[in-house]
């Protein structure tokens, strides 16, 4: 059994304040549960970060491939220096709690986030609950909702062979 790494890494300085309100604003800004959630993204952009340093010195096919991966998920770039240039507020719009605010399938991010939970929402036909998920761009028009079933009610019940209107 693989043993389990840690996502993120804590801040070095945990009172320091100006990271507390801009972590507070991003929080509020993306309908994050906690700052955990920004902890992980700042990691993964560090790990692109410290992928891109590795490949200034390398051939241009191995640099196309990164630049290839990040478009996939998203990440306009281009070149060494706008992976560089990345940051935590880029990749947490790639999350599908995002996309579904920016597509207006929720009206914020928390009811976004929510309807994920509940598995409401569909990428190509399959369910996710998963609000942290990184939507790759090919996947981004499959977005659905599901399609809500209509309730028998105590009042108006609809019988086999009696039409709405009668």
């Amino acid at each position: 059994m693989k043993r389990k790494h840690k996502q993120y890494s804590r801040p070095k300085r945990p009172f320091d304040k100006v990271r507390i309100d801009e972590e507070a604003q991003i929080k509020k800004e993306f309908g994050l549960k906690n700052k955990k959630e920004i902890w992980k993204a700042e990691a993964r952009i560090k790990s692109m970060r410290e992928k891109a340093k590795k490949l200034i010195s390398s051939s241009a096919e191995e640099q196309k491939a990164l630049f290839d991966r990040l478009q996939k998920i998203g990440l306009n770039v281009n070149s060494i220096g706008e992976v560089l240039s990345l940051d935590k507020k880029d990749y947490l719009n790639r999350r599908l709690q995002t996309i579904l605010v920016k597509k207006e399938l929720a009206t914020t991010p928390k009811s976004a986030r929510q309807l994920i939970v509940h598995q409401k929402v569909l990428v190509d036909g399959k369910i996710l609950d998963s609000p942290s998920y990184i939507v790759p761009v090919e996947m981004e028009n499959k977005i659905t909702l599901k399609p809500s079933k209509l309730k028998k009610t105590k009042e108006n019940p609809i019988k086999e062979g009696e039409s709405e209107n009668a």
